[in-house]
């Protein structure tokens, strides 16, 4: 952290900044002793080190959330709409039409096939997201995605679209752990929730828009292709076009935007020192990867991510026939699912916004829990008799909660891993989980089991029990964490109480400095060091 005087004298060091910024030299010619650092570190070691001051921040951050922002909430949008094409297709007749047998569990493999690719190309993600350049890389794996979507229209028994969907999984599988990295190198702690929340939410807005397109695609009458053929083809058609302008304009860090100047470049770098998670190195430690494996809370928030992840695979496979159960035609199902959708948005968004005005994640995840128990409990209680049809409703749409606790997790375990490599091998783990998750949720329910679907609705209640009680043991160890380097910082002689600048906002900033000035003395310098959150005693750990 700045020391007073630095501050004080902001205006000098502005004048001096730019003259600086201009003589940074090209990454490629970097010292060989400086490989492995964070590229952050290379960009700011040949300047003086600045200070942000709040309307920089918001002057930075808005051109950041006008760049990234809409590339992230399209992508993620269009990931929803194909992985949930099939839950759509079943209600226009996927089953019949491809001859599935509806006593078996068939269908319910299609569904889990995605993420058996998923959870088998976690290991193969996690490396080239340290070493390939993100942005090209997203791109890349939109487009293949894409057209597998639209092969998938080829596709007309259970073998053709088992292989398709396989494929689908796996170039879909590194998409929310890129953006999970895009969203950490780019954005402070404090603004992370709400950004992961963002394009978490896109979940809801499928759901509601979804709903809608595939309504109206259902109702064309092709003499060649099936309702669900016409569903596949639309969307693939679509996302390979996106993929291209993802090409374009998403940048591979904030050291090589085009759309920030040099000045510009170092502002956005440096207002990430608090986070004290780096930004990219682009080298591979395996120390790190070992210490993400031998992390205990690794390995809680793996089995918070698998625990919700078997309710969501389940429903968001199962849930539009749940919905049918109730007594209602395929069009009316489709459109009695888009509440559902506005649920999740309001769960999502609400959750991220409650968290970060908390800066807490614990307490928030706990609260999300509670509409899945009771909306579980009514379906499992209430008949399904055609006057019970509202009630059945209320109870499903309280499930909906659960997507408001996914992105709280992710940003729970990122805003709390340091290192470059570990952060992607963590969330590599994570994603392992969900995956796991969503293989195991889709059997809790066969189609044979309808109207009750009772194994799977006892399962998902165990399950969101079992969430809270993993919430409160990892927000135990991580205090047992923050203890230990607080007690290390006042053995190296720096500051124990420090003030976490990286969790307050723009407005807060301005009147945290003073304080932050006298209880910071020390901490930060090693902020692009690439240490792991174990390692580095500056390290702040959220609750």
């Amino acid at each position: 952290m700045a020391s007073p005087d630095t501050i004080s004298h902001d205006q000098d060091v502005r004048k001096n900044e730019v003259n600086t910024i201009e003589a940074i030299p090209d990454q490629k010619t970097q010292p060989q002793e400086k490989r492995g650092r964070d590229k952050a570190a290379e960009l700011l070691s040949s300047t003086e080190r600045i200070v942000v001051t709040p309307e920089d921040n918001r002057r930075i951050l808005r051109k950041i959330d006008l760049t990234i922002l809409p590339i992230l909430l399209v992508v993620y949008c269009l990931q929803s709409l194909d992985k949930t094409t099939l839950s759509y297709a079943s209600v226009f007749g996927l089953i019949e039409d491809a001859n599935l047998n509806p006593d078996s569990d068939e269908y319910s493999w299609l569904g889990s096939i995605v993420y058996i690719a998923q959870l088998v190309m976690q290991p193969a993600v996690a490396f080239l997201l340290v070493k390939l350049p993100i942005g090209k890389f997203t791109a890349t794996m939109v487009f293949l995605w894409g057209a597998i979507l639209c092969c998938m229209t080829a596709a007309h028994n259970f073998a053709g679209l088992m292989a398709t969907r396989f494929l689908l999984g796996a170039f879909e599988a590194s998409v929310a752990p890129a953006f999970i990295a895009i969203v950490q190198m780019w954005y402070r702690r404090s603004e992370q929730t709400n950004r992961n929340a963002a394009w978490y939410a896109m979940l809801g807005v499928v759901n509601i828009l979804g709903s809608l397109l595939t309504y109206g695609l259902g109702h064309i009458d092709s003499p060649h292709l099936h309702s669900y053929q016409v569903i596949f083809l639309f969307c693939g058609l679509l996302t390979v076009v996106v993929s291209i302008f993802v090409f374009i304009f998403m940048p591979d860090s904030p050291m090589e935007a085009k759309f920030l100047n040099r000045d510009e470049k170092v502002i956005a770098t440096e207002r990430l020192r608090m986070n004290q998670m780096g930004v990219a190195s682009r080298v591979w430690k395996w120390d790190h990867a070992k210490e993400a494996f031998l992390d205990l809370k690794t390995w809680l928030w793996f089995a918070m991510l698998t625990a919700v992840s078997i309710p969501s695979g389940g429903i968001s496979t199962f849930g539009p026939l749940i919905i049918k159960a109730f007594g209602f035609g395929k069009f009316e199902t489709i459109l009695f699912n888009m509440p559902f959708g506005a649920v999740q948005m309001v769960a999502t968004l609400g959750g991220a916004w409650l968290a970060t005005r908390l800066k807490k994640k614990s307490p928030v995840l706990i609260l999300l829990c509670i509409p899945p128990i009771i909306g579980i409990i009514i379906l499992m209680v209430v008949g399904r008799e055609k006057k019970h049809r509202g009630t059945l409703l209320v109870g499903y749409y309280l499930t909906s909660f659960y997507p408001g606790i996914s992105p709280l997790i992710y940003s729970w375990s990122g805003q709390n891993t340091g290192g470059d490599t570990k952060r992607k091998v963590t969330t590599g783990l994570l994603f392992v989980g969900a995956s796991a998750g969503n293989i195991i949720g889709p059997h809790l329910f066969t189609p044979g089991e309808a109207p009750h679907y009772s194994r799977g609705l006892r399962s998902n209640l165990a399950l969101f029990v079992a969430i809270v009680v993993l919430v409160l043991m990892a927000a135990a160890w991580i205090r047992v964490l923050d203890q230990k380097h607080a007690t290390r910082r006042a053995e190296l002689g720096k500051a124990v109480n420090v003030v976490d600048l990286s969790m307050e906002t723009s407005r807060q900033m301005e009147k945290a400095e003073e304080t932050a000035n006298a209880e910071t003395g020390g901490v930060g310098e090693k902020a692009f060091d690439d240490e792991t959150d174990l390692k580095n005693e500056d390290f702040i750990y959220l609750y």
